[in-house]
């Protein structure tokens, strides 16, 4: 009997918004993602903005060049202008800087020969038919991730209200879907939004591949952290949020719920276009603090400052993002409090893992309650942590999600 015959390595490029050592939630996932690929035997070559995302604007030492090129032991990396803006709330300029990324990234991941494949990454959802560009020139079917579904969540919220913007968004979104010989997104309710949005021939294309969190870099600590002290927080508990301070998340309700509950600390960690308002609404609650993002070396020490995390995402936004912070609170070994869309991804991980609780969106009493709930009783509250971070070992490994990208790509080649 002849041996089986040995799958070829791949080659891959791959567009996406942010990567290390950007800061961005997302470009730590695909730049995780990207590593283990290369871990693989793969060949990457990586197109990504230059890094911007902490204070929006490009880090020192990556000023001066529009386009930047280093060579790596498994491919590339080619950074390009991100063009960004100081004013996270001018919607128009951000999405003047979104396109002007697209063009350059696309225009430079033009050159560098055939690959098996492109995988392109929104938001920013210019990025499919950049990755479709791409996919013409370079010859590889065009895998499009969608880490949130546009507009919907601009719509939910508000942030976008012109009929003819979201007209043009759902022109883009479709056609970028029905280009794409893959589409995959983080949950099975993310996979009926965009399945609804395409003819139905074009529905067996959309796949579900989950986030991951690294959990030999994220572990249980100590939850007197250093952060405590540099803060002047004592050992009373610890509510925190950790992530992008903006409108998506309900976190006026957060620093309203902190006036019940005097004996917690409330910590928000993070930046975005929200916080200057939020401070404004907690400057009378002595037990509301405020901290920016800290280094990713930090991250650990962070998630384990809290007694207790928040999620809290506003009423329709369940269904369109799945908040991959509460994969890294679950490996922290920490307790999830949840105020998002029941029936959604992240209620159903919290049941499946019995890592917190999830109560309804923008429901102050249902959000006390749960608050209630678990500092209550903190030895019930850890023990949800406990079960979280073993729920978390065995369902979301980035070797996992790493195999299922290869698959997926060896299927479309196949």
């Amino acid at each position: 009997m002849n041996p089986a015959p040995i799958a070829q390595p791949l080659r891959l490029a791959v567009l996406c918004p942010h990567f290390a050592p950007d800061t961005a939630p997302t470009g730590e996932v695909i730049t995780r993602i990207v590593h283990e690929l290369a871990a693989l035997g793969h060949e990457v070559h990586v197109i990504t903005a230059l890094p911007w995302y902490r204070e929006h604007r490009l880090e020192a030492g990556w000023e001066g060049k529009w386009v930047r090129k280093e060579r790596t032991a498994w491919g590339t990396i080619t950074r390009v202008n991100p063009f960004p803006g100081d004013d996270k709330r001018n919607l128009l300029r951000r999405a003047a800087g979104f396109a002007g990324f697209s063009v350059l990234a696309g225009l430079t991941s033009l050159v560098g020969g055939r690959v098996d494949a492109v995988i392109a990454m929104s938001p920013p959802l210019t990025m499919g038919l950049t990755g479709w560009g791409t996919h013409l020139v370079r010859r590889g079917p065009l895998v499009f991730n969608i880490q949130d579904v546009f507009p919907d969540a601009a719509v939910e919220t508000g942030a976008i209200t012109n009929t003819k913007i979201i007209a043009v968004a759902r022109w883009l979104e479709r056609v970028s879907y029905q280009r794409s010989a893959a589409v995959t997104v983080l949950s099975d309710d993310l996979r009926d939004n965009v399945a609804a949005k395409v003819k139905e021939k074009y529905r067996d294309r959309v796949h579900v591949i989950p986030n991951f969190v690294d959990t030999e870099f994220i572990r249980p600590a100590d939850r007197m952290t250093a952060l405590r002290s540099e803060l002047g927080i004592g050992d009373e508990p610890v509510v925190l949020y950790a992530g992008n301070v903006g409108f998506s998340q309900s976190l006026e309700m957060v620093v309203d719920a902190a006036a019940e509950f005097p004996h917690a600390t409330f910590l928000i960690n993070g930046d975005g276009a929200a916080r200057s308002t939020l401070e404004q609404r907690a400057a009378h609650l002595p037990n509301v603090r405020f901290s920016g993002y800290q280094p990713k070396a930090r991250v650990p020490e962070v998630l384990a400052t809290g007694d207790v995390h928040l999620v809290p995402l506003k009423r329709g936004l369940g269904r369109v993002s799945v908040p991959s912070k509460t994969y890294s609170i679950l490996a922290a070994g920490r307790p999830v409090l949840a105020a998002i869309d029941p029936g959604t991804e992240v209620p159903r991980m919290l049941a499946a893992s019995g890592g917190g609780i999830a109560v309804a969106p923008d429901d102050p009493a249902a959000f006390a309650d749960g608050l209630r709930t678990l500092l209550g009783d903190l030895v019930t509250a850890r023990a949800m942590g406990a079960a979280g971070r073993e729920w978390v070992l065995g369902a979301a490994s980035p070797q996992a999600v790493a195999l299922a990208y290869e698959h997926l790509v060896r299927s479309l080649l196949s």
